[in-house]
């Protein structure tokens, strides 16, 4: 009997663990999700042209759109066509208690849909984009879940092209704002309301790298619009990009001061060498025009004047000034030759007339000594003889009390009063008047743009 009774035991404990597993074994989950679809979209059962009810399934209430993002990639920033280029995984949530439904204790956590039609959608759009485009490689990148509470969660990956108004008067020390904004294109804060999710709502990739911008920091924000149809509700983001100075520094700032200190060579070339200084001045001066041009070509034709237009002007200007100041060195020696001449001139001719009047004078006394007569002149000179006066005037310059002269006279005075000692003197001045001027446009420069770029942080409150 005992040994009946175990195996009698044993038998009916095997028979009810073989039933678990095979109950076990019918239930197909992926039927099971098949069935709850068809009972919840189902024709008849679910229409997607209905917008879901408000809150607790309240009919008067709008239908709150919760929104968040994760930003993949910004591939350029364009100054010229002011437009930027992003990215992102796109994200929505929202709760449709239509779409409840058992979860199997548990077992069925949500549902997945790749159609996005099948369900309600918020009509949502963004409202500066210019361009942009789906990702359907190698299948669309686009899911939507159904969660046993109703709540619906919507992801897909686009590329967008942004319009970015950009304020370029500190241009290329400037800081730029440019946003993405998001708005209910038909249903209004009546009916629908889009906000932004809780914690972290906006996440960018880690290793974000632009070319010529910095991503500093983001922040989001409301910008609900009104219209004649309504109230709708908007979301933005407003990215702040600072620009990279290093490549400026190195391609136009650093080149435009050696443009126009090789200008200031010519004030040490000799002012006789013409062709060299010539080619000096002007070939700096086609120089610097190019880097002018070019530096405009890539920027948009604004009414306004910018940063880098001031510096280009002024390094122009001065190059411009380098090649008139050898017009005016060259003009100055030849008009002291000019009068270099003419001063041999007269002198020549004052000693042709003394010599005449040496002649004249031997001729005379010869005359006088064949008359055996002496023609005593006069010891005192009348006062309308016109050597007495230049006598007197001699005098009157020697006599004179001696002026003390001034430290930049004393300095002038060192250089030789010869024909070209005024073009001599005007490349002297040169050689430190324009280094000192240039010097001081730079500490103008420096101090009043880099003063103005911290004003406009703090006035963008991004500080």
């Amino acid at each position: 009997m005992g040994t009946g009774h175990y195996f009698w035991a044993i038998f009916y404990f095997t028979s009810l663990c073989s039933a678990s597993l095979a109950n076990n074994a019918k239930i197909n989950f992926r039927e099971k999700e098949k069935k709850v679809l068809d009972q919840i979209l189902g024709a008849g059962k679910y229409d997607a042209r209905i917008r879901p009810s408000g809150i607790n399934g309240t009919a008067n209430l709008p239908t709150l759109v919760q929104v968040n993002m994760f930003l993949r990639s910004i591939s350029k920033i364009d100054d010229y066509k002011m437009e930027y280029s992003v990215q992102l995984t796109f994200r929505e949530q929202w709760t449709d208690e239509r779409l409840k439904f058992d979860d199997i204790q548990g077992r069925l956590k949500y549902l997945t849909l790749t159609e996005a039609n099948r369900v309600w959608m918020p009509d949502l759009f963004f409202s500066n984009e210019k361009e942009g485009h789906f990702h359907n490689i190698i299948m669309p990148n686009v899911y939507i879940r159904i969660f046993p509470n109703g709540s619906v969660l919507y992801s897909i990956r686009i590329s967008l092209t942004l319009a970015c108004p950009m304020n370029l008067k500190l241009y290329p020390l400037d800081r730029q704002i440019c946003s993405l904004r998001m708005a209910s294109y038909g249903w209004t804060t009546n009916d629908l309301v889009f906000l932004w999710k809780e914690g972290d709502p906006v996440q960018v990739v880690k290793n974000l790298h632009l070319p010529r911008f910095t991503l500093e920091k983001f922040l989001t924000d409301y910008c609900n619009s009104k219209t004649n149809t309504g109230e709708y509700s908007c979301l933005k983001v407003d990215l702040l990009f600072k620009r990279e100075f290093s490549y400026y520094l190195i391609q136009i700032y650093i080149p435009c001061c050696m443009l126009v200190i090789v200008s200031w060579v010519s004030f040490w070339l000799d002012q006789g060498a013409v062709p060299a200084r010539v080619s000096l001045g002007v070939t700096t001066l086609l120089t610097m025009a190019t880097q002018t041009s070019g530096i405009n070509a890539s920027l948009p034709p604004v009414s306004y004047t910018k940063a880098i237009d001031v510096w280009t002007g002024v390094c122009l200007t001065f190059v411009f000034g380098a090649l008139l100041e050898f017009a005016l060195v060259n003009y100055a020696s030849r008009s002291g030759l000019n009068k270099a001449n003419m001063h041999k001139e007269n002198m020549k001719k004052k000693r042709r007339d003394l010599e005449q009047a040496s002649l004249d004078a031997a001729s005379d006394l010869l005359d006088t000594d064949s008359n055996a007569t002496f023609a005593m002149k006069p010891l005192v000179r009348h006062p309308g003889d016109p050597l007495a006066l230049e006598k007197l005037r001699q005098c009157e310059v020697h006599m004179q009390p001696p002026k003390r002269p001034s430290c930049c006279k004393t300095w002038l005075s060192k250089f030789p009063t010869r024909q070209c000692s005024r073009s001599k003197r005007i490349d002297v001045i040169s050689r430190i008047t324009f280094p000192l001027v240039f010097a001081l446009f730079n500490l103008v420069y420096w101090s009043t743009y880099l003063f103005r770029e911290e004003e406009d942080e703090v006035v963008l409150g991004f500080v």
